[in-house]
Parts: structure tokens; sequence; C-alpha cells
């Protein structure tokens, strides 16, 4: 058998030019430049960075139409001209990039969704993923997912998968995943600065419960960074993006209140040995007793 692959993985925590789509996309093709520089053969952003994670729809007081229409008219449409630019980026890096996204739907006019981009080194569009279930008033932003996107991806550094947000919290989508042998899983977060025990301990469970490594991506919203009619209103997002390994154990960050990304060793071997005492969809399964079924109709 060759040897197990070791490479590096980057998690991105940066904020967006706020309601700016093409902006924001100028800015992760430098900070996809930077990594890949770094050496970083996985670039990982927070959820929905294109143009930006609506705290609003959570905030007090706040339940803007207006702010609604920027943020659609700001989205990303699949496939795209901002597609074909975070391609030529993971291209140019040589690396896989996954980008949270403000999907705007092609079919219905007016519907937006949660999802997670993957870009192959090759820069082709490689998978695309809809968050399952937006969360409490998350609805008022963003249509449902399906199980026909709930994949795992095998490619040379290994099986790739990933969830958002809440998708963490729902436990057959997290073993939907498992059952599938990922080796690294990318978490994609705003982040509210209320959820950073939330993240922490939620994300190295994770990575404990699947042997898996977890790169954790979070969200941040620095002071003035908002634009001015909406800056005064938001509630705080400070980060806390983190690199987990296959112990549970955080091997990079966590990093709060700053813009940074943050860089770690990624050795699959290591995911191998903790499947040693829980493999938790193999030798520790017992699906004499408990199966799992996903309808991966669209």
């Amino acid at each position: 058998m060759d040897p197990l692959p070791k490479y590096v993985a980057a998690a991105v925590q940066a904020a967006p030019v706020f309601l700016d789509r093409d902006a924001t996309v100028d800015k992760a093709c430098e900070l996809i430049a930077e990594a890949g520089n770094a050496g970083a053969r996985i670039i990982v952003f927070p959820e929905t960075w294109i143009p930006m994670y609506p705290f609003w729809h959570s905030t007090p007081k706040v339940f803007s139409g207006e702010l609604f229409a920027r943020l659609y008219r700001n989205a990303v449409e699949v496939p795209s001209a901002v597609t074909e630019r975070l391609g030529a980026a993971a291209r140019a890096a040589n690396a896989y990039v996954v980008m949270g996204i403000n999907e705007r739907d092609t079919t219905t006019r007016g519907t937006l969704y949660n999802t997670m981009l993957w870009f192959a080194p090759s820069g082709a569009l490689l998978h695309r993923h809809r968050k399952l279930m937006p969360t409490f008033t998350e609805r008022t932003i963003w249509g449902m997912g399906d199980g026909s996107d709930l994949d795992v991806l095998p490619t040379e550094l290994g099986r790739l998968g990933g969830l958002i947000c809440w998708e963490h919290q729902m436990t057959l989508v997290k073993y939907a995943l498992y059952a599938q042998g990922e080796q690294l899983h990318c978490s994609l977060w705003p982040a509210y600065s209320s959820q950073n025990d939330h993240i922490n301990f939620g994300t190295r469970q994770y990575a404990f419960e699947g042997a898996c490594f977890v790169v954790s991506a979070c969200g941040i919203v620095p002071p003035g960074s908002m634009p001015a009619d909406i800056q005064t209103e938001l509630v705080p997002a400070n980060g806390g993006t983190s690199i987990i390994g296959p112990n549970g154990d955080i091997i990079a960050g966590p990093v709060f209140d700053t813009e940074e990304i943050l860089y770690a060793e990624i050795d699959l071997e290591l995911a191998i040995r903790e499947k040693h005492s829980r493999d938790v969809a193999g030798h520790y399964a017992r699906p004499d007793v408990l199966q799992l079924v996903v309808n991966r109709h669209p």
C-alpha cells in the first residue's frame, strides 16, 4: 500500500467586502494566492463568505427587505463569471478551494441558498452542497437543500467532505459523511461571538467521533468593516477559526478578533491510527441493529 498523503491545509478567517460581490471575489483571489504561496493544498473559507453572512436576520429590530435585495443582487449564480474566477484562482494556487456563498437560484429567480462550493486544483467546479436546513430565522433568507449533494469527494488528498454551521448538529447528516469514509472535513461558520464555545466543542467532537481532520473556517466582522447603514445593528462575530486533529485535539488556533490564515499539516496516517479504537461507520458500528437511509433524489 502506498504511503498516505501529508499536506498543508489552510483555514481563512477574514471579512468579506460586505454586500459587494465583485470586491469580495477580488479579496478571495488574493487570499487564495497567499495561501497557495504558503504551500496550502486545500484552502477553506467561512459560511456564505460571498458577499456576506446576513447577520441582520437574527438581530433584534432588524428585518430588512432592502438588505435582502442587496444580498440577492450580490449573490452568486452557479456557474457564472464568479465561479470561473474562483476556479482560475484555485488553478493558479494549485489547491482545492472550498468557498461559502449565497447562491442565487437560476430557475426560481427568487430563492437564495446557503451553499458550499468545491474547486479542484485544475480550476474545475468539483462539487456544490446546499445547506440542508437553514437554522431558525435563516429560513427567511435561504431555501432548503436536499440529499443529492451530501457527498464525500475522493481526491489525491484523501476523502474530503464538509458541512455548514448547524448541519453539525444534525446527527444523521454527520453519520452520512462518516459512512463515506471522510478523512478531512471542512466546517464553515459565520461565526457569532456567542457561538465560540459551541463551535469549539462541536468541531472537536466531530473530529474525534469521525476520526478525521477538521478545518473550521469562521467568519469575522472587524470594527468599522460593515456598510455604514447597517454597521451598528449587528450582533458581534469574532471568529474562532481552528484546525483539529483526528483525536479531537486542536493543532492550529483558535484565533479571534483578527484576520488571519491558519495552517496545519494533515497527516492521514494519524486518522488511520484513531480508527483502531473507534471506526464509527466500520468495526465500531452495528448495522444489524441500526442503519441510516439517505434520500439522494433532488
